[in-house]
């Protein structure tokens, strides 16, 4: 099992409040092994941060977060859709757009979703 350090959680003594827009997206799954290995997976995209929770795994980016459904397949030995992941995950926040059939974005800045719309 690989030992993760991120960590998007801060002690509230370290928190600011700002009136700006983060542009930051991500998702919350269960602990399942489809989101082990879905986190695994995008722990080695650049800007992603993965925490690790006693029962949840956090996937956070910055700007946007491609969830490609092949890769997820490869990774895990089984079809992964669009579909299924939706259901592997449990919440999220920016805006989620199913691209294609293959492809789930998460965007942070909702005028760059606006796009598909």
């Amino acid at each position: 099992m690989s030992v993760h350090n991120d960590n998007i959680f801060k002690s509230m003594k370290d928190v600011r409040f700002e009136q700006t827009i983060s542009n930051q997206c991500g998702v919350t799954m269960n602990d399942s092994v489809e989101a082990r290995v879905i986190a695994e997976l995008m722990a080695r995209k650049s800007g992603i941060t993965v925490t690790y929770l006693p029962a949840m795994i956090r996937i956070d980016g910055q700007g946007k977060i491609e969830f490609k459904m092949g890769e997820i397949s490869e990774a895990l030995g089984r079809e992964m859709t669009p579909h299924l992941f939706e259901i592997s995950t449990s919440t999220h926040y920016g805006r989620m757009v199913m691209v294609d059939d293959e492809t789930v974005v998460l965007f942070g800045n909702m005028e760059d979703a606006m796009a598909y719309e």
